[in-house]
């Protein structure tokens, strides 16, 4: 019998405690808990749906093509009665969709098929602009712009399509002038469309795997002549159509990303939020769509996808959605060293990353000018603040930042700046506060509201000065912030407020809530589109994730505490200080990990 050495490749490790070398599935022997461990890293069991960035055109009876970091939509109409059409194209770019030229021929009920950047558009119907109906259309989109080409052969609408290109796509199923739904295949091959093969069972509303090929892909769901909706799938080997299993839900005019191999299929009439993976055998029901809506578009893979407009009644909607599949990583705190100095309303806004922090001031009590130094293992003291004082703003990096406001113990406008080494006064904020956020870096930073009672100013810092710009909406104060002064976040604060507004350099504008409201939190410094937003007022465990249109709740802090200091980032976060019941100030330091691993004992 082989040994352990013979057939891994290395000895078993004898360690003491959890090996922090172990890579997945690396046995190794805990030497102070006398057990055989393995670890393997922890990810989803199930995919998500969340909250993506609404459309500039609200629409159902559209089309897409791409992935999920990289689609367009295009067609459509606002109203199910498919008056008035649009031509609108909109390009997205994994956080925000963007208007780009129209097509040439507007039309709803549509396929699409290729990538963002080389697309299909083809057949669909027109009313009541002539020629009305049912056509035969076929556009390129070359990333820039839409050109005619050659038009298919039968003209229909609500048919499927797939290609992963736009010069070999394939047209399946629909509608025409003279049949309620049909059967017909037609293969494009960049130039021409021909006609091949039938499906078994002609159907409208069908969907495809739109990154499936002209020479695999499947045709699923839709109706014939009678109800209800069909769970039937039909699998295309680039010749004949072949019944494969059947969905679980039937439906027709849904979404659809992925391939033959490995797809999605999601919502349809009637409003459906029904979601089924694919594995090239079988069907499994998972999680369901926060919104049931029919007539959208999808796109992408079965791991990355987006379901983007469609309708939940005769109007139609803008919603956007992202789906991320199963095996997707799952992020975890783990406790670190702790600061020197225990201490609570530290600089609201943080500065570095969770290898190269800074901390300072806060109230440890009495108010302090504390500044200490993390480089990823251990606090180091350095020079303090001129001022002691806490609950001000701050921004920058280890070797440059800023601190600004804050109370000591009554507001005050103090601006100090930090070069590395030690700390300078430079001018002061126009309006003394504290209990703001700050954000950005040591020469370009904004303080956002913040003071008793709960102010709306927002100042801007360009190097030199402050200067003072619109406010936000909802006075708030210890909230928290992130980004620059051309794009940021402001979000929570007391008490237990969930709004979040955004910042695009000129005016604040109001956005989707956090789960649960709360004061006193801590936050990472990465972008708008992207921040973390720990503990809180109860005191609060939780940690939710901003990825520029929705929070998510991810995995909580291992001590739930208010009132602390935060910087890094969504993938390698860190949270210092605050205040729990019991401990009034707080030196525990946890580092957050956007991914983790589960140890096993191997007798588990």
């Amino acid at each position: 019998m082989a040994t352990y050495k013979e057939t891994v490749g290395t000895a078993v490790v004898n360690y003491a405690g959890n090996y922090p070398g172990a890579v997945d599935g690396e046995l190794w022997y805990d030497s102070t808990n006398k057990d055989f461990k393995y670890q393997y890293a922890n990810v989803t069991a199930a995919g998500s749906w969340r909250t993506g960035n609404s459309l500039n055109t609200a629409r159902l009876y559209l089309a897409g093509a791409g992935i999920y970091t990289s689609t367009i939509v295009f067609g459509g109409s606002p109203q199910a009665s498919a008056t008035p059409q649009v031509g609108n194209t909109e390009s997205y770019n994994g956080t925000s969709w963007t208007e780009v030229n129209d097509m040439t021929e507007v039309r709803s009920v549509l396929a699409g098929a290729g990538t963002s950047t080389a697309a299909l558009a083809f057949a669909g119907t027109r009313f009541p602009a002539a020629p009305n109906g049912p056509n035969t259309f076929t556009e390129t989109w070359n990333g820039t712009n839409w050109t005619e080409v050659n038009n298919m052969t039968t003209a229909r609408s609500a048919l499927g399509g797939a290609g992963d290109s736009n010069t070999a796509c394939l047209a399946f199923g629909g509608e025409g002038p003279a049949a309620p739904q049909t059967a017909i295949t037609e293969l494009w091959n960049g130039t021409n469309w021909t006609e091949v093969n039938d499906m078994n069972t002609g159907r409208r509303g069908v969907a495809g795997f739109g990154l499936g090929t002209s020479t695999a892909t499947l045709a699923l769901g839709g109706k014939d002549g009678s109800p209800p909706s069909k769970t039937d799938s039909e699998l295309w080997n680039g010749t004949n159509w072949t019944a494969t299993n059947a969905m679980n839900t039937g439906r027709r005019s849904g979404g659809d990303a992925g391939t033959s191999t490995s797809g999605l299929v999601f919502g349809g009439e009637p409003a459906i939020a029904d979601t089924e993976t694919f594995n090239g055998t079988s069907w499994s029901e998972t999680t369901n769509l926060s919104t049931g809506r029919a007539y959208g578009a999808g796109t992408g893979t079965s791991t990355n996808a987006l379901f983007s407009g469609g309708a939940t009644g005769t109007s139609g909607l803008a919603n956007t959605e992202e789906w991320t599949g199963a095996g997707a990583p799952v992020g975890a705190w783990a406790t670190a060293t702790s600061l020197n100095t225990g201490r609570e309303e530290i600089n609201l806004g943080g500065a570095g990353t969770q290898t190269a922090a800074l901390a300072f001031g806060g109230l440890t009590p009495p108010v302090s000018a504390l500044t200490e130094a993390y480089n990823g293992t251990n606090w180091t003291e350095v020079n303090d603040l001129n001022k002691a004082r806490h609950s001000g703003g701050g921004a920058g990096t280890q070797t440059a930042a800023l601190y600004f406001g804050g109370d000591a113990p009554a507001p005050n406008a103090v601006t100090e700046l930090w070069d590395g080494s030690s700390w300078t006064e430079v001018n002061d904020l126009n309006t003394p506060r504290g209990y703001a956020a700050g954000c950005g870096i040591a020469t370009a930073a904004l303080m956002v509201s913040g003071n008793y009672p709960a102010q709306t100013n927002v100042e801007q810092w360009n190097g030199t000065n402050w200067t003072e710009v619109n406010d936000v909406n909802t006075a708030v104060y210890r909230n928290a912030a992130a980004g620059t002064v051309a794009a940021a976040i402001k979000y929570a604060g007391q008490t237990s407020n969930a709004q979040t507004e955004l910042w695009n350099g000129s005016n604040w504008t109001e956005v989707g809530d956090l789960n649960t409201g709360r004061g006193g939190v801590g936050g990472t410094n990465d972008s708008y589109t992207n921040a973390l937003c720990f503990g809180g007022t109860e005191p609060s465990a939780k940690n939710e994730q901003w990825n520029g249109a929705s929070w998510v709740e991810l995995g909580d802090l291992n001590t739930g505490r208010f009132t602390v200091g935060g910087t890094g980032s969504t993938t390698a976060g860190l949270c210092f200080g605050g205040r729990t019941p019991g401990t009034p100030h707080s030196a525990v330091v946890e580092e957050w990990s956007g991914s983790s691993t589960i140890t096993k004992v191997l007798t588990d």
